[in-house]
């Protein structure tokens, strides 16, 4: 039971990291007006992608320094889930176990 209670935290931490990469690559289309702003679809997945990261990449942006256009928050994002997802893997798994 408790196996998959962790395998099952493990495919969540996986999906939200594509989530996050989704969003990287939204905001690079949105930015250079590759795609269309005004369009019902593109607002739609904009605000999921929006909800769907920022609580977890705006304290992040509030404690890194300003680097000018360079958001480099996922980066950070991705190095927290990937310590997150070895702690989860070496620590509670073989308890469990």
């Amino acid at each position: 039971m408790g196996l998959a209670i962790i395998n099952t935290i493990l495919f969540a931490l996986d999906i939200y990291v594509f989530i996050v990469i989704g969003a990287v690559i939204f905001s690079w289309l949105y930015a250079f007006n590759v795609v269309n702003s005004s369009n019902r679809f593109v607002g739609l997945l904009g605000e999921f992608f929006y909800k769907a990261t920022e609580p977890l990449l705006r304290p992040i942006r509030r404690v890194l320094p300003d680097l000018g256009g360079i958001d480099i928050s996922p980066i950070v994002l991705f190095i927290g889930i990937y310590f997150l997802r070895q702690v989860i893997v070496n620590v509670f798994a073989p308890a469990v176990l």
